[in-house]
């Protein structure tokens, strides 16, 4: 088993079941991104630069969508979260399917694609 299946495998529900449904729709939508495992989670990429990284911090109750480019994206996406006093990185929170907007996601999830591939460095802060 690779890395990356091994780290969702891992989770306690509902943990899992809520990354690996999130790791579909990334793949749906993005067929061309790139999974990448680094600093023990796994990274989605475009162009061997990250566009962002699921991830459940110690202490929470929600898997983190952190999003590589969120800054730029919060304005048109407030549900994006300034979790940690992270100076790019913006995160959905995710604590359950039941209310998970599917189409919102994946309007985020094509810009920021766009965003990290019109970005001359991956890490701009």
């Amino acid at each position: 088993m690779n890395p990356i299946d091994e780290y969702f495998y891992n989770q306690k529900e509902p943990y899992q079941s809520i990354m690996l449904y999130l790791r579909s729709v990334i793949l749906k939508v993005v067929p061309q991104i790139e999974e990448k495992y680094s600093y023990k989670i796994p990274f989605f990429c475009i162009n061997k630069k990250p566009v962002l990284y699921l991830n459940v911090l110690k202490g929470t109750d929600f898997v983190d969508v952190a999003i590589v480019h969120g800054v730029i994206l919060e304005e048109k996406y407030p549900q994006l979260k300034n979790y940690n006093n992270r100076k790019q990185v913006r995160s959905l929170q995710v604590k359950s399917l039941e209310n998970f907007d599917e189409l919102m996601f994946s309007q985020l999830l094509k810009d920021a694609v766009a965003s990290v591939e019109n970005s001359k460095r991956a890490w701009f802060v």
